[in-house]
């Protein structure tokens, strides 16, 4: 149900990141060329970001996103679940979930972080049944600018 990505998921991997980034799951889209780097970083390493298919039946439903990072505060290493999306006509199906307990078994972490947008209800109350918890920091951001 989930495999690393390949190289040959490029196509589907690139057409889905457009797709969630045109959601309100989001709060904005980001360049093409970002979700390219992302795929060519993803082949290159697994070092710092990971990827995973999710299948139903053999056929491509979603994908899954994650970033490494270690934490002193958390005691070690840190899973940032990036990006998981599900295409329409595969949600409601618990893939999401099957995921998200996958994650939490099969890899070796302190913790798994994610960000949701006020505006995602849903994710938030699906999120919160399979344990996830409120982390009460505030982040903020330095965009550094392309020149």
């Amino acid at each position: 149900m989930f495999r690393k990505i390949r190289k040959e998921d490029r196509e589907f991997y690139i057409n889905a990141v457009k797709d969630l980034y045109k959601s309100d799951a989001v709060l904005h889209s980001i360049p093409e060329n970002y979700i390219q780097k992302t795929f060519d970083e993803l082949m290159k390493s697994d070092v710092y970001a990971d990827a995973y298919i999710i299948e139903k039946d053999g056929e491509k439903a979603g994908y899954a996103l994650l970033s490494k990072t270690f934490s002193q505060e958390s005691g070690g290493m840190v899973v940032w679940l990036e990006e998981i999306y599900i295409l329409p006509q595969y949600r409601s199906l618990g893939l999401g979930g099957e995921f998200i307990r996958f994650l939490k078994e099969c890899n070796d972490f302190k913790r798994v972080r994610l960000e949701l947008s006020n505006s995602n209800c849903r994710a938030y109350e699906a999120y919160k049944k399979y344990g996830f918890e409120i982390f009460d920091y505030k982040q903020m951001v330095y965009i550094k600018k392309e020149l």
